[in-house]
């Protein structure tokens, strides 16, 4: 913030809004009446400027020396004289409180400060400030910026690509095209669960050339999910490996448990017929050249 001092009229002296005060002793009267001498050399004040401290009078060669502030920049004592300019505990003169790096004047306009240097807004802007990754353009500090997947954006430019409003924080789906408002993807590309016909935003899998939820992908039969699991098909319904045993599965003649031949396999593995296994016991029983 800028402090600065201002000085206002007065019969007597010329004051600062602080307490420290020009005067110049025009009451002769007074001053002849009465010693006047500096509080702290004690030469006499009587016409001459001086300045209060803490209603005490001092010869400006004391003042500057006891209670002057040192500038920043030049590390001279800013004397009485000079406006004092202030900021966070630190002073500058008028004439040195320039940009550390184009050196223009900062007098009565906005800076910000990196690393204990003063800098005006453009070098700010250039030397630490985000570029939008829309328009190229610097974000200026303490205005909004938006950030999304480690690039930055001004509030106004991180808009829907389709409909071209700010998404501000609402949420967004993002593809290669650019981010979309929700409404907007599901009206341009949303593709639906071939189970329960909602959007699909994600994590989607394929099976006979429809979409499903990976959570809707469940045994035809028991209703267990089976994005994780090995699966048969009967008529383009899943069904995990169990359920389509224990319901398609041909049976042994001897032992009537199920021929599955299924080996944990996604598809189904050679089924012997009897035609096949004719054929074999035909093949074993004739005599082969060595």
């Amino acid at each position: 913030m800028l402090a600065q001092l201002y000085w206002h009229s007065h019969p007597h002296l010329l004051s600062s809004k602080k307490t420290n005060a020009w005067v110049l002793a025009s009451d002769l009267t007074k001053m002849m009446a009465t010693q006047f001498d500096c509080q702290y050399c004690t030469t006499s004040l009587l016409g001459k400027k001086y300045v209060l401290k803490d209603d005490n009078p001092y010869c400006v060669s004391c003042y500057d020396r006891i209670f002057s502030n040192y500038c920043e920049k030049c590390k001279d004592p800013i004397e009485s004289d000079s406006k004092d300019l202030c900021y966070k505990g630190r002073h500058w003169h008028e004439g040195c409180f320039k940009c550390s790096k184009c050196n223009y004047s900062l007098v009565e306009k906005p800076f910000a400060a990196k690393d204990e240097r003063l800098l005006c807004t453009e070098c700010y802007s250039n030397e630490c400030s985000s570029k939008c990754f829309h328009c190229k353009r610097t974000i200026m500090p303490g205005s909004r910026k938006m950030e999304f997947k480690g690039n930055y954006w001004h509030e106004t430019c991180f808009v829907c690509e389709h409909c071209r409003q700010p998404i501000g924080t609402k949420p967004l789906i993002s593809k290669e095209s650019g981010n979309y408002c929700v409404p907007c993807f599901e009206k341009e590309f949303a593709q639906y669960c071939n189970f329960c016909k909602k959007v699909i935003t994600s994590g989607g899998i394929t099976f006979r050339d429809q979409l499903w939820h990976r959570e809707c992908f469940l045994c035809s039969g028991c209703r267990k999910e089976l994005c994780e699991e090995e699966f048969m098909s009967r008529d383009d319904y899943p069904f995990c490996l169990d359920c389509y045993t224990h319901l398609y599965a041909k049976r042994c003649a001897a032992c009537t448990k199920p021929i599955t031949g299924l080996r944990g396999a996604k598809r189904l593995l050679w089924e012997w017929t009897s035609h096949d296994l004719h054929l074999l016991r035909a093949w074993l029983a004739t005599p082969h050249l060595p």
